[in-house]
């Protein structure tokens, strides 16, 4: 028996005095689940999903997408805010959870600046202002006097309530000194549709989804919404550059784990979602979605950046008394 006992009690001992690091470094030992907090088909979910492919080889392991939609991104990412640290879910989010859905749900289950241990910031993609053709102006400055001059006339279309295409009206608002009517949709598709219709004047949306419109003539771009021009459309201004000093509106992507998830975890993921976007693919793929990729792609590139973009939102939401309930 002594024999017999010997071996194993050496394994045991052995395994005993792996150091803390060694074990670490078995990370990960099985599939990663990145969460995306919208439903399936969107633009996060479309990039996730190329990534999740991409961090297969840097981490060994697969990488599951799953879908947790609902309540503007925060159903999501409240179910990563409150799952194991250990590094095994992870949220692809967007800068609806992660900085501007705090100011504008009274009940929210995170808090975006404390429940999350940051791991890296993708990038953005910028928001354009394209009008209907039928409105009688080619630039910023054309439609802000024709606004001005017409009070309440011009409308603009949402993805709904809260959502950055919503906020870039009250900013534009603001900063230019219109009364252009809000009309929130159920989503950016119904949005679009109405846009191109005629029955809304113009819209705050993502490039992607308006570059194939602005080709084919069927909708008039006017700026971008966002701090420097766009390789999609490199000729065209941003609203900042037309006089609106330092509006931006752009859709910020980061991936977070739960907070306490171990630093040499977060070191690890970051370096493989760093691998994955270094891709020519995937380099291909933000281009072509017109996605800035972020200079600063730390952990604590990311936690600044949510630091000063909570504040942000939450001195305009307050300013224009939005709220979500």
């Amino acid at each position: 028996m002594k024999r017999l006992f010997t071996p194993l009690l050496l394994a045991v001992a052995a395994i005993a005095a792996v150091p803390p690091a060694l074990a670490a470094d078995a990370y990960p030992s099985r599939p990663v689940t990145l969460v995306v907090p919208f439903p399936p088909g969107g633009p996060t979910d479309a990039l996730a999903r190329r990534l999740a492919e991409k961090l297969k080889q840097p981490l060994g392991q697969t990488v599951i997408v799953e879908n947790r939609a609902g309540a503007g991104g925060n159903i999501g990412s409240e179910y990563v805010a409150a799952a194991k640290p250990d590094g095994y879910t992870i949220l692809f989010g967007t800068s609806g959870p992660l900085a501007i859905n705090v100011s504008l749900y009274k009940n929210q289950g995170y808090n975006p600046e404390t429940s999350f241990a940051p791991i890296i910031r993708i990038g953005h993609l910028p928001n354009i202002l394209v009008v209907n053709p039928s409105v009688p102006a080619n630039n910023a400055q054309e439609l802000i006097a024709y606004a001005k001059k017409n009070p309440d006339k011009l409308s603009y279309a949402s993805s709904g309530n809260g959502a950055s295409s919503h906020l870039a009206g009250i900013l534009f608002n603001q900063m230019a000194g219109t009364r252009i009517m809000h009309i929130p949709y159920k989503g950016t598709g119904p949005a679009l549709n109405d846009l191109l219709g005629g029955q809304v004047s113009m819209s705050f949306t993502d490039i992607l989804t308006a570059l194939p419109y602005i080709k084919a003539g069927k909708l008039r771009a006017i700026g971008l919404a966002s701090a420097q021009r766009s390789d999609a459309l490199p000729d065209l201004p941003t609203l900042s550059e037309q006089g609106l000093s330092g509006y931006d509106v752009s859709v910020f992507f980061g991936i977070v784990a739960p907070k306490a998830t171990p630093p040499e975890t977060v070191a690890k993921l970051n370096q493989a979602f760093q691998t994955a976007l270094s891709d020519p693919a995937i380099e291909q793929t933000l281009r072509s979605q017109g996605i800035v990729r972020a200079q600063d792609q730390t952990p604590q590139g990311l936690s600044s950046f949510i630091t000063a973009e909570v504040p942000k939102w939450r001195t305009l939401i307050k300013s224009a008394n939005v709220s979500i309930d």
